[in-house]
């Protein structure tokens, strides 16, 4: 299970046109200082300080205009969909973040925006938690609300992010999942409700998962430890196909970021990869197949690799 992730604490970084007008600025001094980037226009009237905001990761980007919205929304007005993901700490894959999504809680909707989504539901106060501040929808209905925004590869990235932080259940999920059968673009949720699996530590690992079943390719089994003679951990492998003796491991960003060691070079952390790899292949007779985002963009041409690798390695008699 992940760790809850760290946020930015935006408070206090959006400024509005007013505040800078009554420190003596005009709208002309104003546009200079946007044009020069000392200030970025978040939206109309709003704007946060140029270092502040380049320093930003889109995540965070979304979440200061989230904020900047919700200054001006309907006092119910609540974050929700890919907002209340982000505001969440859920991974985002290949979602808009320059759109912000509420829903207020009287049921009703307002006029849709460049940069805003007003949905149109009703939302129980059970629903809603406070977040880093501001209001957004609980984790569970994040999960269905983000399905009838997204298709299923890009809500299981958000939905499995969610089960392994532990900020929901997949039992949750199915409750608000039943309540919300009749949803307008509800259509792809039972769907990620059948799919998810709060095993998969990363998007690029949910994506992986999703391509073996959308290739109709054996689902592998994730996050298998493996052990040495003496019954020490070596280590764990992101999937296995145990009747065949193949293992998966998946090489992106998020593996560099969680396992590599305070001081550690890239090249140290890369050879130490490797032997940890040989390692397993010595105690288990497993191969293993590395996959990437390069992989995963040429999804026919991974299929027919892994396809063939399996049937290499087909128990006998099968």
């Amino acid at each position: 299970m992940q760790k809850p992730p760290k946020f930015v604490d935006l408070t206090g970084v959006i400024v509005r046109r007013k505040e800078l007008l009554d420190a003596g600025l005009t709208d002309r001094h104003v546009h200079a200082l946007v044009k020069a980037g000392v200030y970025v226009r978040v939206r109309r009237g709003e704007y946060i300080d140029g270092e502040v905001w380049r320093s930003l990761k889109r995540a965070d980007q979304h979440r200061v205009l989230t904020r900047a919205i919700l200054r001006l929304a309907h006092p119910g007005a609540t974050a929700t969909h890919v907002s209340a993901a982000v505001e969440h700490g859920a991974p985002i894959w290949d979602l808009p973040l320059d759109v912000v999504h509420t829903t207020r809680r009287d049921g009703k909707a307002g006029r849709r925006r460049d940069d805003w989504i007003q949905h149109c539901a009703v939302l129980p106060a059970d629903h809603v938690e406070m977040r880093n501040g501001i209001a957004v929808s609980a984790a569970a209905r994040t999960c269905v609300e983000i399905t009838t925004v997204a298709d299923v590869e890009r809500s299981l990235v958000v939905v499995n992010g969610l089960l392994n932080m532990g900020a929901t259940t997949v039992g949750e999920f199915a409750a608000l999942a039943e309540n919300a059968r009749y949803w307008p673009h509800s259509l792809t949720t039972d769907l990620v409700l059948r799919l998810c699996n709060g095993k998969l530590e990363s998007a690029g690992e949910t994506r992986f998962d999703y391509f073996c079943w959308r290739h109709h390719l054996p689902r592998p089994t994730p996050q298998v430890e493996v052990y040495d003679e003496d019954g020490r951990l070596v280590g764990r492998v992101d999937f296995l196909w145990s009747d065949h003796g193949v293992f998966v491991e998946f090489d992106g960003k998020e593996k560099y970021k969680k396992y590599r060691r305070e001081g550690e070079s890239l090249e140290e952390f890369l050879m130490r990869e490797k032997a940890r790899e040989e390692k397993i292949c010595q105690l288990t007779g497993w191969v293993c197949i590395r996959v990437t985002w390069a992989g995963l963009a040429a999804p026919d041409v991974l299929a027919r690799r892994v396809r063939k690798l399996l049937d290499s390695r087909r128990p006998i008699g099968a």
